[in-house]
């Protein structure tokens, strides 16, 4: 069974798929590690494990890419204010990072490339587009400016762009002069900030060079899935894909994917602007179980109110839960049949594969368990082992521990 998503950048619903004789490729923006992963990057990853996971319970093998953005501003002033190198502060942020996310059970990418691996390739990409003519310096930075695309061809950079951009600090609206969709290519800087030789000076490729270089090297262009949260449309994901439209002539990809925000205090909750929840402190405080129940028990579609109280009620939930399927698994005297989970299965994986609906899924989940608790029914002990093997592809494709 296909996985159909709603492609951003089209608006149309799509199915991902990968092609003859290669893994499906899957590129998801990964983060920039200068301080603890939150429970808004967690949401983004867990629709991306979902996806994942859906599509290898169906056979599909999936190459998954997570980049790592090792060198970064924001990055460059948090070394600073802690008084250590930024690398040390990289290093160390990324291994938190990979340590929470294996604590929710996100499976670990295929491939996780950092971008101070990648600085000769993102050289490389900047001298590509220079080749085009559209490459200028204004001051200590190298700017190309895209020529004009197709409604369908990019993201919005005019009227329309607040469809897309968040401003926020570090990433405020463009102005609307005709060169709202330019990005840098280059930047001079000397050491002891990140700092490599190019044939512009000592200094730091552009941002968005990084995940283009990477998805070329490590799985090629068109990628067949790629996405983050809805923060990046633009100006990244809009930049990576006006970089392989003017090198390719293709797309960045083949489907774009955005699950929206989780807001605290009615803004998106950011590392940049400390409005947040760490995901290690709300993992220590419900377990990774009843925090992947709460996340995805809102439609990828709609922005998630950050809510303590919810959470707790959506753990309490998870409980009942897990102990109603360990009652009718193991109870005594049973005569229910397997059947029953069979058709629950069922549900579950079509309405994770008609836009990955985790939201229906688990509404689903739920109104089975109440139903088995209310009739107090438990399975026959002849019918336990199919039961049994129904529950495992539920939690394959959902992650979630049932039993």
């Amino acid at each position: 069974m296909d996985l159909v998503l709603r492609d951003t950048l089209s608006g149309m619903r799509r199915a991902v798929r990968g092609r003859p004789g290669r893994p499906l490729t899957l590129y998801v923006c990964g983060p920039t590690v200068y301080d603890v992963a939150h429970v808004g990057h967690a949401r983004t990853y867990l629709f991306f494990d979902v996806a994942r996971r859906f599509l290898e319970s169906e056979g599909v093998r999936v190459r998954h890419v997570m980049n790592v953005t090792d060198f970064e501003d924001k990055l460059d002033a948090r070394a600073t204010q802690l008084g250590i190198p930024w690398r040390t502060l990289a290093r160390r942020e990324e291994r938190s990072f990979f340590r929470d996310l294996a604590a929710l059970n996100v499976l670990h990418p295929t491939v996780t490339p950092r971008a101070t691996e990648y600085v000769r390739r993102m050289i490389a990409t900047g001298q590509r587009l220079e080749r085009s003519g559209r490459v200028r310096r204004e001051g200590e930075e190298w700017v190309y400016t895209p020529p004009r695309r197709g409604a369908r061809e990019n993201f919005p950079t005019d009227r329309q762009l607040a469809t897309h951009a968040v401003e926020e600090p570090g990433h405020p609206f463009p102005a609307q002069d005709g060169r709202s969709g330019e990005f840098m290519i280059w930047r001079l800087q000397r050491p002891p900030k990140p700092s490599w030789p190019s044939p512009w000076g000592r200094g730091i490729p552009g941002w968005h060079l990084e995940c283009y270089a990477m998805a070329e090297r490590s799985l090629g262009i068109p990628v067949d899935l790629h996405g983050g949260g809805p923060d990046l449309i633009y100006p990244h994901h809009y930049a990576e894909n006006e970089v392989a439209l003017e090198l390719r002539g293709t797309p960045f990809a083949r489907v774009f994917f955005h699950p929206a925000f989780v807001l605290t205090g009615g803004a998106k909750m950011a590392k940049s602007t400390g409005n947040l929840v760490s995901l290690r402190d709300a993992l220590r405080d419900v377990g990774p179980n009843a925090l992947r129940w709460y996340l995805l028990s809102t439609s990828h579609a709609r922005r998630l109110a950050w809510d303590p109280e919810a959470l707790h009620r959506a753990a309490a939930d998870y409980a009942r839960l897990r102990g109603t399927v360990r009652t009718w698994l193991g109870g005594t005297g049973g005569r229910a049949s397997a059947a029953t989970v069979r058709r629950l299965a069922a549900g579950v994986r079509h309405d994770l594969a008609r836009g990955l609906a985790t939201d229906r899924a688990f509404a689903r989940i739920r109104a089975w368990a109440e139903d088995a608790a209310r009739t107090g029914s438990a399975v026959a002990p002849r019918e336990r082992a199919a039961a049994l093997t129904e529950f495992r592809s539920i939690e394959r494709r959902t992650g979630l521990e049932l039993r």
